[in-house]
């Protein structure tokens, strides 16, 4: 272990203490494996261009122009600058395979072989290395050597198709294509993890964007297939029951769906309209889905005299499903966001005051799973990386002066 937080990671027990990953990711879906290894106690080296990966200043909000996609991605690792095009960097990327468990990479085949960490390279290093591999399209297809990026994966899935109102297909500004990969592969790699622990082998993981946003999709495509026929677009309405829409309130929105017959009679009974349980038209959820411009609308009329807070409120208490709209800097301080540890405050260089990092998505009893070590400025851990693998200081002094590193 390089430095003191690694070595507290071990003393806490983490699942992962011990396991050495190399972050060769970028953008999205391998930083975000990567970041989620790192939450479960793996020392991670992120490797990025000696003047900066172009991800590090994505959504600039730092003076020196770093970006919210770093300070989120990076967290709990190590950076090291590296030009592995260069021989003495092919060099380094060697030494480091030598000492890794787990490497990480979102490029395609081709983009793989020329930095030297194919899963057979690597293998002819260190042979139980595990390469987590994410690309756009996988390692197999007609589509394998195209590069593409979430929006792409969408649009490929059904899911645009599905979305918007007719006439206009709407892509998801969330990334769920990126971040679904990134988990998948996480998930992956802790299962090759486990299966080398047991056999002594490694292996290659491979998750794509397609394959992700088929999977998040795919009921869709199957019930299309077996109707044979393609839902229409409904906007924000929903298309397994009703009411379920974005309702205006006085003062903004709510996004409530009604699921159940159960739930249909509290609905019925809280805004006052007791005759649509016995309404023909409404008498299961595809009925409701069916008609649900006529539920839609009778939700509308009465959630639109009331403040969101008051709407919620009596939607809560009658356990309607609900919630309202915020917007991206509410969310940060929302109180459930806050006291259910969905984030934590984390200071960095350059910054008066902490920022907000989103913590693992998924939490353990055993370990604490919390963001513990903010992002990494731009090479910070580059001495302390080649030390470790046996460079001198003046070795490291003519890699710098070679901008091999």
């Amino acid at each position: 272990m390089l430095d003191a937080r690694a070595a507290k990671t071990a003393s806490d027990g983490a699942l992962l203490s011990g396991i050495r990953v190399l972050d060769f990711g970028r953008y999205i879906a391998g930083p975000y494996c990567a970041g989620l290894l790192s939450d479960l106690g793996a020392e991670v080296i992120r490797i990025e261009k000696v003047d900066g990966s172009e991800d590090r200043y994505i959504l600039p909000t730092m003076p020196n122009g770093e970006g919210a996609v770093h300070l989120q991605m990076n967290r709990n690792k190590l950076s090291l600058t590296l030009n592995p095009n260069k021989p003495e960097g092919r060099e380094v990327v060697q030494r480091l395979v030598m000492t890794a468990d787990v490497v990480v990479a979102n490029l395609p085949v081709n983009g793989l072989r020329a930095m030297g960490i194919d899963y057979e390279s690597l293998k002819a290093i260190r042979p139980d290395i595990i390469l987590s591999s994410l690309s756009a399209f996988g390692h197999r297809g007609p589509y394998m050597s195209r590069s593409g990026f979430d929006g792409i994966a969408q649009a490929m899935s059904g899911a645009v198709y599905m979305s918007g109102i007719d006439g206009q297909p709407v892509k998801s500004y969330a990334s769920w294509c990126d971040f679904g990969t990134g988990l998948a592969a996480a998930y992956g790699t802790v299962a090759a993890l486990l299966h080398r622990f047991r056999t002594g082998c490694g292996q290659m993981v491979s998750a794509d964007l397609l394959r992700t946003a088929v999977n998040f999709f795919h009921f869709n495509n199957l019930e299309a297939y077996l109707k044979d026929r393609n839902r229409p677009r409904s906007g924000n309405r929903g298309q397994f029951g009703a009411p379920a829409d974005l309702f205006r309130t006085l003062d903004g929105w709510i996004q409530a769906q009604v699921i159940g017959q159960t739930q249909f009679k509290r609905w019925c009974q809280l805004i006052g309209k007791s005759e649509l349980v016995d309404d023909l038209r409404f008498q299961s959820d595809s009925d409701r889905a069916e008609n649900g411009q006529l539920l839609n609308a009778h939700m509308q009329a009465w959630i639109g005299d009331l403040t969101t807070k008051k709407a919620m409120e009596l939607l809560e208490k009658v356990g309607i499903p609900a919630g309202p709209m915020l917007s991206p800097t509410e969310v940060i301080s929302d109180p459930h966001v806050l006291e259910s540890g969905l984030i934590s405050w984390i200071e960095y260089p350059g910054l008066t005051s902490p920022v907000p990092l989103a913590n693992s998505p998924v939490e353990l009893s055993a370990f604490d799973t919390q963001t513990r070590v903010r992002s990494p400025t731009l090479g910070e851990h580059t001495n302390e990386v080649l030390v470790s693998l046996g460079y001198s200081q003046e070795e490291i002094t003519n890699m710098r002066r070679a901008r091999v590193v």
